[in-house]
């Protein structure tokens, strides 16, 4: 059965690399109108001028007609600052890609939960931090999370993990809480679909699917390099060259899978994974704290394990 998403308008709340890029696929792909919000109004216009970037380059592939482009542009309003969530007011839904932190997301949906109506889906980009813990913070303060009203509240928060580049990357993972109903996870895969992503599921652990085996695996390259069991490059040219991956674990930024999230995201996960399983072999290399100690954290500020030109 095909389950219409029923979405009319969209919120992105973040206009960072990954709140634009769920905007922009919303608005070039499934053709939604979008309110982007972010407190940042240097981020909103850095967001913005990356679209224009992203809808110039499509029509010079070929991508887009010009007329596309424009219609996809106009389908994006940016809420000013000073009115905050409340200019979520007409959505439908709303996709969070805020900071990894589960503070920072706990007391947003607690903000959204407030102040939108009790219908509209809740969705957070969250790549490691627990479905059912936001779900618990949407509910109102006074009401009983077993309460019809608690439930009915928490069942409308699912994850909705894109995957970035998000106008590249193919995948969405798809994360329901113990909350979260069955109208809600068919809305939020329908919508995914809108956006020609394709979906997978994973139940509400640590890291998912795709960051409980993607994060130890460049932690464990990051401990080998640490204890000097190889270089650098050996180590990248090892996993190319031996396993066939397009690039080695120490490449992030330029690298695993167009992988761009930074050494501090993936410092974040690995300490998510760590703390909520208790288990030794998630824990983070001292090498990669102290990377982030630095602030060198690949790709998105120049420098990581390797040098980056982050004016490409």
């Amino acid at each position: 059965m095909v389950f219409s998403h029923g979405i009319r308008t969209l919120g992105v709340l973040g206009a960072g690399q990954m709140g634009l890029g769920i905007a922009y696929v919303a608005a070039v792909k499934a053709k939604v109108p979008v309110l982007l919000y972010d407190r940042s109004e240097v981020q909103l216009k850095k967001g913005m001028a990356f679209m224009d970037k992203l809808l110039t380059k499509d029509v010079s592939k070929g991508k887009l007609s010009e007329v596309d482009a424009k219609d996809a542009k106009d389908r994006v309003t940016v809420i000013a600052t000073e009115r905050g969530i409340k200019g979520f007011g007409e959505v439908d839904m709303v996709v969070e890609a805020a900071s990894e932190n589960v503070d920072i997301k706990t007391s947003l949906f607690r903000t959204l939960a407030a102040e939108l109506r009790r219908d509209v889906i809740l969705a957070t980009n969250t790549s490691s931090i627990s479905i059912t813990k936001i779900a618990a913070a949407a509910i109102p303060d006074g009401i009983a999370p077993t309460s019809a009203e608690g439930k009915a509240s928490a069942s409308r928060v699912v994850g909705l993990h894109f995957f970035n580049p998000v106008p590249v990357m193919k995948l969405v993972e798809l994360i329901p809480s113990l909350q979260t109903s069955q109208n809600t996870l068919d809305k939020a895969r329908a919508f995914a679909l809108a956006c020609e992503k394709e979906v997978t599921v994973s139940q509400d652990v640590p890291g998912f699917v795709s960051n409980a085996l993607l994060m130890p695996f460049i932690n464990e390259a990051i401990m080998c390099l640490e204890k000097g069991t190889a270089t650098r490059d050996d180590i990248d040219k090892t996993l190319r060259l031996g396993m066939n991956h397009p690039m080695g674990p120490l490449q992030l930024g330029k690298g695993l899978l167009t992988l761009r999230i930074g050494l501090d995201t993936c410092l974040a996960i690995q300490q998510t994974l760590f703390q909520g399983t208790g288990d030794s072999k998630y824990r983070p290399s001292v090498l990669l704290e102290r990377m982030v100690d630095a602030q060198w954290l690949g790709k998105k500020n120049g420098k990581g394990f390797y040098e980056y030109d982050t004016t490409s």
